[in-house]
């Protein structure tokens, strides 16, 4: 198991522009190897925008960015990336195991070739995520917990390091969440792979993450949720009066934007 001491993600002075916007501004932290981390925020925060960040696909304007040790790149296998889905249509008849697959394209496997490997690699993947009894069913007819599974397989399927979700729990009921949430403490646990969830509630999660990030105004401030999630340091991050409430180990944030 590796390290936790060690970093896997840090961010240093980093600030994101697009046009003539402040994404990021001047945000610093640092995520240690091995943890759980939720991403937490109001929309259009920059939450999707730091994910695309550690992919490579944005620079910088300013500041540091490191990935296990090194600067983003495009196409980095050792990190594994599940964007917002929306439930595809029924009448898709692409299979849920030809989903899995593409997370294999573009790399020593070549694109698209069916040979014993590959499946072997999308054989382990779905049973890894429970989903290999509709791994040959059409992507279109399976639900919206189903398909986030085959997301979260294809994001695995190159044995990543890190594992980045973008809102995983959008679009699902209470106990499809809770189904995803479950599973994806159990890899991070037992693959000691790093991941960052993006959400908006963190009150399911609590029970398994070791770490909060949460983003405002082009900010963030990152450490175990009863440091972050405090009246204090959201109302420092928001720039008004915000009041944190724990009401049956579930926390409320009042007087931010939702």
């Amino acid at each position: 198991m590796e390290n936790k001491n060690e970093i896997a993600i840090s961010l240093k002075d980093v600030t994101v522009r697009l046009g003539d916007r402040t994404i990021l501004d001047d945000v610093s932290f640092a995520v240690p190897r091995g943890s759980f981390v939720a991403v937490l925020g109001p929309n259009g925060t920059g939450k999707t925008t730091l994910l695309k960040l550690l992919l490579g696909l944005l620079k910088p304007a300013g500041g540091i960015v490191s990935v296990l040790g090194a600067a983003p790149r495009r196409g980095n296998k050792d990190i594994g990336y599940a964007p917002q889905h929306r439930v595809l249509e029924a009448d898709l008849a692409l299979r849920a195991r030809d989903v899995v697959g593409f997370g294999l394209d573009g790399n020593k496997w070549g694109i698209g070739f069916a040979n014993r490997k590959r499946e072997a690699a999308i054989d382990d993947v779905l049973k890894e995520v429970d989903a290999e009894q509709f791994g040959g069913a059409p992507v279109g007819k399976l639900s919206g917990g189903e398909q986030q599974r085959l997301l979260i397989a294809q994001a695995l399927i190159t044995d990543p390091k890190i594992l980045l979700l973008d809102e995983p729990l959008s679009n699902l009921d209470i106990n499809h969440a809770q189904e995803i949430i479950a599973l994806v403490t159990d890899i991070c646990r037992r693959r000691a792979v790093t991941v960052m969830l993006v959400a908006h509630d963190v009150n399911p999660l609590l029970p398994s993450i070791d770490h909060v990030l949460y983003m405002a105004n082009g900010r963030g401030a990152m450490g175990v949720p009863e440091e972050i999630i405090t009246g204090e340091t959201l109302s420092d991050l928001y720039g008004t009066k915000v009041e944190v409430m724990r009401v049956g180990g579930r926390i409320f944030v009042l007087g931010a934007e939702t």
